[in-house]
């Protein structure tokens, strides 16, 4: 098993490079655990009181959680991945079956930040953008997935988001063993990225 850690800051195109990456590979050939997806519930927090949530901090995710999965599917055990709602702010009753793939991606604008979480990962990666770009994006899926109107996008991009991403996700570039600038439009990097990926599933398939 291949583990690849990619992130990033919010709408740098992580996304997209996920996608492309899954794309270039046979159907179910990659499994994916967003961080998102570990977000600490928050049900126990007045309603009122959610919306001032810091999602952009590690102190916000269960690691020991995404840790604990990661290394079920490594030793060929199939997981209950939790998932979360933005709406509420709060871990959803149903989870996500994800067995156990040749490749699994583990993607978020934190992945790099933890140590636990980086020795487990084969390949780190840290998809680049422009701030403006980021914030772009940034509101035109706030606005559309989460219910948020432009200017509380502004807001707190600017008081969480833009603050977070310079103590936190900035600094964990220094641990990617690659960086892709321009996000999901850089077609170069990615494809190298997923020349190494078979790469290596070729050079694992020869050791058996």
């Amino acid at each position: 098993m291949l583990i690849i850690g990619i992130a990033g800051g919010t709408g740098s195109g992580k996304t997209t490079v996920v996608n492309k990456i899954i794309d270039s590979f046979p159907a179910g050939e990659v499994a994916v655990l967003p961080q998102d997806n570990y977000y600490k519930d928050s049900s126990h927090v007045p309603v009122e009181e959610r919306s001032k949530i810091n999602f952009d901090e590690p102190a916000a995710i269960e690691w020991s959680l995404l840790v604990k999965q990661l290394k079920e599917l490594k030793e060929g055990k199939t997981i209950e991945m939790p998932t979360y709602s933005y709406l509420t702010c709060t871990r959803q009753k149903e989870t996500i079956t994800v067995e156990p793939r040749d490749v699994v991606i583990v993607e978020g604008i934190l992945v790099l930040t933890d140590p636990v979480l980086r020795d487990l990962l084969d390949v780190k990666c840290f998809v680049d953008a422009d701030p403006d770009e980021r914030l772009i994006r940034v509101i035109s899926r706030d606005c559309v997935e989460r219910g948020r109107t432009p200017i509380m996008v502004i807001n707190r991009y600017q008081e969480v988001l833009k603050p977070m991403h310079c103590q936190y996700i900035e600094p964990s570039k220094r641990f990617a063993d690659l960086i892709i600038p321009q996000g999901g439009t850089n077609t170069v990097a990615i494809g190298l990225l997923t020349d190494y990926i078979e790469g290596r599933l070729k050079h694992a398939e020869k050791s058996k």
